[in-house]
């Protein structure tokens, strides 16, 4: 049998799921996970953050005499403490703004009282960095009024259209005035404005608080692209297989996070067993996010050669990348009705349980962090302890190893 590959992501996540369960061993970490112990520890020692031993080199130790030792001990107490004080004097300042910005107005404020390279070191600025800043200090201050003056006009045209204006529309309002008009204080001026790209426009209403109205967020996962090849559908809804590797089903779901951006997770899910046998999560919806979960389950199979794999039609599925991808692993694509959902539903089950299982009552995530540690925890229990009814309510990978005739440890 080919041996199972994993991609450094997956590593990464593994070791994160076991260092965040607290009481977790490595044995029950890595039955969790479906993999030999041995391979888990040793991905531990490679990526772990917060290693659980670690062993001093005594012979090198042993050559360093005490008062050296002590000489050097002072010597990192010292820049400890002004590195301590430098960082409590610029806290306040990290409360203010942008972090950059706020680092190199605090070395402009304390220049005085410790170097500007001792500065720079601690707070990991360049300070070639620092100094352009400051050069750009006149210019910078100017912008900033500019756009103090801007921001008031936004307001008002904001205001006079009732708050249903976007950044596009108050756009165009504002290079269709062509002059600074009424500030809505009883101040006219008649100055010729340049005009104004919308992205700054958009920047200064979110700024002050301003956004137009809109209804509840869609987001769109599947959008398809007319002049790419479709195929043909090799599945008619039959979402079943006489053995494991035969036929996949795949689609990407958006994962909302509470600052309203989106994560994105990708799926390969075999259609005997329902097992996840690849994914792969991202903050984008390129190409590369689909042809990751496919090599994941090539890694987990061994080999896809003259197996299905069944989507919608996206443009990641249709284009040149993702096809060039299946046809080196040997995969036979296939694909649904245009706007049918039913025509993918088992992948589009898969994902509605995920939201309703791991969100619960939340509408998003905190975080990018907490959503890929939680959904990539879930992905993993999907496969290894959560009982599926498809399955006569036994794991997938129960199910797989049943059906086998022998239970399989993945090494």
């Amino acid at each position: 049998m080919p041996l199972k590959t994993y991609s450094e992501q997956f590593k990464r996540d593994a070791v994160a799921l076991y260092e965040s369960t607290e009481g977790a061993s490595l044995k029950s970490t890595a039955a969790e996970l479906g993999i030999n112990r041995n391979t888990l520890k040793a991905w531990v020692a490679r990526f772990s953050s917060n290693p659980r031993a670690g062993s001093a080199d005594q012979s090198e130790a042993a050559a360093i005499t005490d008062a050296e030792r002590i000489r050097q001990l002072e010597r990192d107490n010292a820049r400890l403490r002004e590195e301590r004080d430098i960082l409590r004097r610029a806290a306040k300042y990290f409360a203010e703004g942008d972090d950059l910005v706020s680092r190199f107005q605090f070395v402009d404020d304390t220049r005085t009282d410790y170097p500007v390279k001792r500065l720079c070191e601690v707070l990991k600025l360049n300070r070639s960095s620092y100094y352009k800043w400051k050069t750009a200090t006149p210019a910078r201050t100017r912008r900033t009024c500019d756009d103090a003056l801007l921001a008031a006009r936004i307001t008002v045209i904001f205001n006079d259209h009732d708050g249903c204006y976007g950044a596009k529309r108050v756009t165009a309002e504002l290079n269709d005035l062509g002059d600074l008009g009424d500030l809505g204080d009883g101040t006219s001026v008649d100055a010729p404005v340049a005009p104004v790209n919308h992205k700054r426009v958009a920047r200064l209403m979110k700024e002050n608080g301003l956004a137009g109205f809109t209804r509840r967020r869609r987001v769109r996962t599947t959008v398809a692209d007319p002049s790419r090849r479709v195929f043909a559908d090799l599945v008619n809804r039959r979402f079943t297989a006489e053995s494991a590797n035969q036929t996949y089903v795949g689609d990407i779901t958006y994962l909302p996070i509470s600052d309203g951006s989106n994560m994105y997770l990708a799926t390969v899910i075999d259609c005997f067993s329902r097992r996840l046998v690849g994914f792969a999560i991202a903050d984008h919806m390129r190409t590369s996010l689909v042809v990751d979960a496919l090599t994941a389950a090539a890694g987990q199979r061994g080999s896809l050669a003259g197996a299905i794999f069944h989507s919608d039609h996206g443009s990641v599925y249709t284009s040149g990348t993702y096809q060039k991808a299946c046809r080196d692993l040997k995969v036979r694509q296939s694909m649904g009705t245009v706007g049918t959902s039913a025509d993918n539903a088992l992948a589009e089950s898969f994902n509605a349980a995920l939201k309703r299982e791991v969100l619960k009552d939340e509408k998003t995530f905190a975080n990018q962090l907490v959503c890929r540690r939680d959904v990539f925890r879930w992905c993993i229990r999907y496969n290894t302890t959560r009982r599926h009814s498809w399955c006569g309510y036994l794991s997938p990978q129960t199910y797989e190893a049943r059906s086998s005739g022998k239970l399989r440890l993945v090494s």
